[in-house]
């Protein structure tokens, strides 16, 4: 069986992820807007979520056998802030780019996730690696490629570490705009 791999983004992922996935800091203490990012005085907003993985939906393309380039994974995680207070959902899907080699066990992933929130959605994309490994997914960083209302003109990059909390993988995710 192969280890459990979820994006929000999560990215997973990470989106999940991803998802993917602390508290909404640009909203909440007013550190900026993601539309903004990168203007002004002081430092890049930054915002952090926790993401849940809510859905995992595995699309092998050898069923049953071992992970091969094209194995696709679709996912959706429920975004929450500091308090705990659920403020969006993520949904992405990964494709495998480069199933176990040797020398490398870990394989590698193409990930787009689209997170949202209240005010806005924030998408991101980027390569994940040690995807195949046991244990929880590796930390990764993916670039924020666009967004929708409040963060129409977002840039930057989503961080995400993984854990695996009570039997579910919940990523912690801080995206700096800049």
């Amino acid at each position: 069986m192969r280890p459990v791999r979820a994006a929000c983004l999560g990215t997973a992922t990470a989106l999940a992820a991803l998802l993917a996935c602390a508290p909404v800091t640009s909203a909440a203490t007013g550190t900026g807007s993601a539309h903004g990012a990168g203007h002004g005085k002081g430092r890049a907003p930054v915002l952090t979520l926790t993401a849940e993985l809510a859905q995992r939906t595995p699309f092998p393309v050898n069923p049953g056998g071992p992970a091969a380039q094209g194995d696709r994974v679709v996912v959706r995680s429920i975004l929450k802030d500091e308090g705990g207070n659920v403020v969006g959902e993520s949904g992405g899907t990964c494709v495998l780019t480069r199933a176990a080699v040797e020398g490398d066990p870990g394989g590698a992933e193409e990930c787009i996730v689209t997170y949202t929130l209240p005010d806005g959605q924030i998408t991101a994309q980027g390569m994940y690696f040690g995807t195949l490994n046991p244990g929880p997914p590796p930390s990764f960083d993916n670039a924020i490629t666009g967004g929708t209302g409040r963060y129409a003109k977002a840039r930057g990059t989503v961080h995400s570490d993984t854990t695996i909390v009570d039997g579910k993988v919940v990523r912690h995710l801080t995206f700096t705009f800049g």
